[in-house]
């Protein structure tokens, strides 16, 4: 949606998410950015740390004291009862969006933030999805071989028998992204 076209647009994380050793932080909001990159900063091992071209010109508050925030430690954004949405990095403002319209209509979204893919809070997505019973993983990469279907794994081996649906992932086509308007849209 921003017409960078293919070079600029990969989703990488599902490339180096298997890279043994290799932390991977995925903020959304600019205080997790600050947050968990003095973690990443102060590390003794290896830390890829992912922006997202859409979150780059988001605005929002951003303590002035000293913090840091742990390396798998996920942020429940909105409690739920009814469905968990796991939205990754700028996929979590059309969640929080989502998540509003369905309480609109009398259903209870939860809606969790990783922050890090690696490590993963699988106590707090796994908490969650016991809790609900269904799940939504969404992220802008593509759906095949992306970070939703680790984490759909995850729920699936750690929570089947409390699972009422089967976990579903929304992410992009497996296709290069075209550049320009016209085309990104076809």
């Amino acid at each position: 949606g921003m017409y960078f076209g293919a070079q600029h647009q990969q989703c990488v994380e599902g490339w180096f998410q298997n890279v043994p050793g290799l932390k991977i932080v995925m903020p959304a909001t600019a205080a997790d950015a600050k947050g968990l990159l003095k973690t990443a900063i102060r590390d003794d091992d290896p830390v890829l740390f992912l922006e997202s071209k859409q979150c780059l010109f988001l605005v929002g508050e951003v303590p002035e004291e000293e913090y840091t925030i742990p390396f798998g430690q996920a942020r429940v954004a909105k409690e739920g009862t009814d469905v968990t949405i796991i939205a990754i990095q700028s996929m979590l403002f059309p969640a929080l969006e989502v998540a509003e319209e369905l309480e609109n209509k009398g259903i209870s979204v939860e809606v969790i933030d990783p922050r890090t893919i690696v490590p993963l809070d699988k106590e707090t997505i796994c908490t969650s999805a016991r809790k609900t019973g269904r799940v939504i993983v969404v992220h802008e990469a593509p759906i095949r071989g992306g970070v939703g279907a680790e984490i759909a794994s995850v729920i699936t081996e750690n929570c089947f028998k409390d699972l009422k649906y089967p976990v579903r992932r929304i992410g992009a086509l497996n296709v290069p992204i075209p550049f320009g308007p016209a085309e990104e849209f076809v």
